[in-house]
């Protein structure tokens, strides 16, 4: 009966060194499947990476570009503003004397003829008083 029992472990014994082997070669190609995927992986993302930094400088570059029309568009329009607000101002000083002075003549002409308005009424007014006058003079 020993010898079966001994027969029996060894048979056990034999059967774990065999799962053992099968479950090491099985582990074995699994780590080489798992290399070659990682080495697969890394083969196509490594391209991908080299595209990404490419499409990172272009848009460096661009977003630079732009920010440099903008300074020239800004400058170019204070540029702008500032001579508008020059060719106003003298727009309105080469403008604005010739009316002043022109305003001062109509109302110089204003006065004179109100003047001889005055002296014609006073003038009628006169005549018809020293004539009320005389006729009361005794």
């Amino acid at each position: 009966m020993n010898d079966l029992f001994l027969g029996l472990i060894a048979v056990a014994t034999l059967a774990i060194a065999i799962a053992q082997i099968g479950v090491m070669v099985a582990a074995g190609r699994l780590a080489r499947r798992v290399e070659r995927l990682a080495e697969q992986v890394e083969r196509d993302v490594k391209p991908l990476f080299g595209h990404l930094n490419a499409i990172g400088r272009d848009a460096s570059r661009a977003t630079a570009l732009a920010a440099a029309q903008i300074e020239r568009a800004d400058q170019v329009f204070t540029d702008f503003a500032v001579r508008l607000d020059q060719t106003l101002n003298t727009l309105q000083a080469t403008i604005g004397a010739p009316v002043r002075e022109g305003r001062a003549l109509v109302k110089a002409f204003r006065a004179a003829i109100d003047a001889v308005r005055e002296l014609r009424r006073n003038g009628r007014g006169r005549a018809a008083r020293s004539d009320d006058e005389d006729a009361l003079f005794i």
